[in-house]
């Protein structure tokens, strides 16, 4: 459990990006770079990457956020955005992947983590087959 100034709480949020025509575009070294980008933004939300796993046409997000941080939309808008953006930018063969500069498909999954315990999730997240 995490306590704010007025607060004490423990929201958990599992999110799934899939790619677009669920292509299988994503490697060892695209998940690592994913990880790197989805912690970067959710620090700038009040937010923490907890784990971050995927296969090669979808990824697994455990985000643990405050009561601050702003409507879960918002930061899966950000994630998205920025992360097809930088890998675009920095991997020619994700870039090459689609005519248009996309990466993810328009639909997300996110759900709360509180009927579940966290560490079913994690554990599934874990066990995703990687490239």
């Amino acid at each position: 459990m995490k306590k704010g100034r007025h607060s004490a709480y423990t929201l958990h949020c599992h999110i799934v990006f899939v790619t677009k025509y669920r292509k299988k575009v994503l490697g060892e070294l695209h998940l690592a770079r994913l990880r790197e980008i989805f912690s970067e933004i959710c620090g700038n939300f009040e937010a923490e990457l907890t784990d971050c796993n995927g296969e090669a046409d979808h990824v697994h997000l455990l985000v643990e956020y405050s009561p601050n941080t702003p409507a879960i939309a918002k930061l899966v808008n950000s994630l998205k955005a920025v992360s097809s953006r930088r890998l675009r930018q920095e991997f020619c063969d994700i870039a090459g992947a689609y005519r248009k500069p996309v990466l993810w498909s328009r639909s997300y999954f996110a759900g709360s983590c509180g009927g579940a315990p966290l560490e079913v999730i994690k554990q599934y997240i874990e066990n995703q087959n990687q490239p």
